[in-house]
């Protein structure tokens, strides 16, 4: 299994769930059906590169923790709001949040640096230094 691949994914999921207000056992459910059904049009999907069972932890971790992940997000935030944030650099923070905060076993530098990556690839380069202040004072507030 590939943590990466599995961020990245749980990252697009909750962007999902986020944007169609839509909660994580629909996003499940619809992802196991569009698997099903890639499989039986014979596309390439390494169903091995993904862990499940983090993918769901973090979906429903942050659906039932979003007011404790976005609370921390704001308190680290200068002169914004979270309403005011791009869709995508919130979701990238909120999973990154919801590790350092509940996932004991995930090293905050690994999800710093995770998030960072995430950024870099789905967001613009201003948001890239953004972030990462806000999580590394999120870090040094623990």
């Amino acid at each position: 299994m590939n943590r990466r691949k599995s961020r990245e994914l749980a990252m697009k999921l909750l962007f999902q769930m986020t944007v169609n207000k839509e909660d994580y056992k629909e996003v499940i459910k619809n992802l196991h059906d569009n698997i099903e059904q890639d499989v039986r049009d014979e596309e390439d999907i390494d169903l091995k590169d993904i862990d499940m069972e983090y993918i769901t932890r973090v979906l429903k971790g942050v659906e039932e923790n979003r007011e404790i992940i976005d609370g921390e997000i704001e308190k680290h935030l200068l002169n914004w709001k979270l309403s005011r944030l791009a869709k995508i650099d919130l979701t990238i923070m909120r999973v990154c949040t919801y590790e350092m905060l509940f996932e004991v076993d995930i090293p905050n530098s690994a999800s710093l640096n995770e998030a960072l990556e995430l950024a870099k690839k789905y967001s613009d380069e201003k948001s890239v230094p953004f972030i990462n202040g806000v999580l590394d004072k999120i870090i040094k507030s623990r």
